[in-house]
């Protein structure tokens, strides 16, 4: 089982301030097409095929790996990627929260396994690693943040 977690403040020092509804923004529009959010050619698909009041499905095309996920959306808290389909099964959340001092922050953290391969087998301990590592899930989360202030700055959040 792959478990990862980072955490990050929405609003460093030096950085355009965010709101919280901005931020959301940010996310919702991620979930919707993480082209827009993600490495140039790292997402070459990225589709809502299905949409209801509950939730909505995601067809992409992420690194050369075609996935379906079914995606909920907790409004400006937390945006969740059930793994329907993929080399992975599992959850992956991104979520908005205050932190004791009342600053904005964005956690991401994920439950996770790989479909066929041996449970905390070298696969798995691999893309560990990888989540956890300096190009990991926090490195995701600081591009997200710089892609929302950009939409932002743009005018087209």
């Amino acid at each position: 089982m792959i478990y990862s977690t980072a955490t990050i403040p929405v609003n460093p020092e030096g950085e355009t301030p965010l709101t919280r509804a901005e931020a959301w923004q940010g996310l919702e529009r991620k979930a919707r097409d993480a082209r827009l959010f993600l490495p140039a050619g790292l997402c070459t698909r990225c589709d809502v095929a299905e949409e209801s009041p509950t939730h909505f499905v995601r067809e992409a095309t992420i690194a050369g790996q075609d996935l379906r996920e079914i995606i909920t959306l907790d409004q400006q808290r937390k945006v969740t990627f059930f793994q329907a389909t993929g080399p992975r099964e599992g959850a992956i959340i991104n979520e908005l929260f205050e932190d004791e001092d009342g600053q904005l922050q964005l956690r991401f953290y994920c439950y996770l396994g790989l479909r066929g391969k041996e449970p905390n087998g070298p696969e798995e301990r691999a893309e560990q690693a990888q989540f956890d590592g300096e190009n990991g899930y926090k490195a995701a989360l600081l591009s997200t943040l710089k892609r929302t202030r950009e939409l932002l700055a743009e005018g087209k959040l």
